[in-house]
């Protein structure tokens, strides 16, 4: 019987090398990238995934060429405001989480309207990592903590795993079962850290552009046929 995961993280990679491959500029790759999105959202949700977490534009990406990003978020501002429709077609809620401060400020209010319009959907949960990088959202969350330690909020005696978890732009989704990171890198990129601790690890030379139905089939079919211990032993008397 397959197993599915709870929830999927996905790197979406190799949008610039595809379009490459094919002649065209990599915006090319990433406006097709975009177009890709919905139908994994319902390829998951027909597998049976719960939660589908997209890295769209890490911190670090700011360090590519001005026309390179100005093109991403010109798609992701676009993507968006169709997936006010997508979401009610699809009874899907979209969060967004990352360092929002540096986006513009009618990107940040149409973000939190979807938010908002599809916050009582209950089908698929698609959560998109924009201007996210996972240490800078670790360090976001420490000086908040940190803020309401010495508002008396709670003790440092009380800090804890849960409590630290609380912080992170995640504290409201369960940890990622699996990883798939396409377009065959083997890094994770700076990408949720703390909550990949115990995820199970999938990665694909197909890049983002090609991968479909097939081969989200094939992640979560590896991600089935593996043994998930948390670092405790498979049965009593065992040293593997």
């Amino acid at each position: 019987m397959l197993k599915i995961p709870n929830h999927v993280a996905i790197i979406l990679d190799g949008n610039g090398r595809w379009a490459k491959s094919k002649g065209m500029p990599r915006n090319y790759g990433h406006t097709m990238g975009a177009k890709n999105v919905e139908g994994v959202c319902r390829a998951a949700y027909d597998l049976g995934i719960r939660y589908l977490t997209f890295y769209a534009f890490s911190t670090e990406n700011w360090s590519r060429p001005d026309s390179e990003v100005e093109a991403i978020m010109n798609l992701l501002k676009s993507y968006l405001n169709n997936c006010q429709k997508i979401a009610k077609k699809n009874n899907m809620r979209v969060r967004v989480i990352g360092d929002l401060s540096r986006l513009d400020e009618k990107f940040r209010n149409n973000i939190k309207a979807l938010e908002e319009n599809s916050r009582e959907y209950d089908g698929l949960c698609l959560t998109i990592a924009i201007n996210y990088g996972s240490r800078d959202e670790m360090v976001r969350g420490m000086k908040k903590m940190t803020e309401d330690v010495i508002a008396g909020k709670f003790g440092v005696e009380d800090i804890s795993e849960e409590k630290f978890a609380s912080y992170l732009d995640t504290a409201d989704i369960p940890d990622p079962d699996l990883l798939i990171r396409t377009s065959g890198e083997m890094r994770l990129s700076n990408y949720l850290l703390w909550q990949l601790a115990y995820s199970e690890f999938y990665f694909t030379d197909t890049p983002w552009p090609d991968f479909h139905e097939k081969e989200l089939r094939q992640a979560v079919e590896a991600y089935s046929s593996r043994d998930r211990r948390y670092g405790g032993l498979k049965e009593e008397g065992s040293n593997v």
